[in-house]
């Protein structure tokens, strides 16, 4: 891969918003992917998440679980290291895409009804750090820094 393309997967319009934005949402994410991988903070596990989501349709659930839940936790670690941001987010972005319109969509908005408002929320905060980038504290600075010497 050249130079340029590597400034474009690391390089980032966002100064210290970048931080404030991305932080919360990876923990958040990598706390909802530690659910599914390894049924922490009252979570079901690889099996028990795999066993519910082959019954909403999702087939085959176990390899359906890994990858939301690796989306997720992965996902939310490299966005609170401020790493390879933009592809994290928008995997994320992809998973909490899947996430409305397989769970959520039919149930209405309101989180209170198990709607979408709170998946769409994500969402949109994780489309606008790929737009913007990890921000002014992020290893994706540190990066596109080194790169542009």
């Amino acid at each position: 891969m050249n130079r340029s393309r590597l400034n474009i997967l690391f390089e980032t319009n966002a100064g210290l918003a970048g931080l404030i934005l991305r932080a919360p949402i990876g923990l958040i994410l990598a706390a909802h992917g530690a659910q599914k991988l390894f049924a922490w903070f009252g979570g079901y596990g690889l099996e028990g998440t795999g066993q519910w989501m082959a019954s909403i349709g999702m087939t085959p659930g176990y390899l359906m679980a890994l990858l939301a839940g690796s989306a997720e936790f992965f996902g939310g670690l490299a966005l609170v290291l401020g790493l390879v941001t933009r592809p994290a987010a928008a995997v994320a972005a992809f998973t909490m895409l899947v996430a409305i319109f397989t769970v959520h969509i039919s149930n209405g908005l309101f989180m209170s009804n198990n709607g979408y408002e709170y998946a769409l929320t994500l969402l949109i905060a994780l489309l606008a750090i790929v737009v913007q980038g990890a921000g002014s504290l992020s290893l994706d600075k540190l990066i596109a820094n080194k790169l542009n010497r």
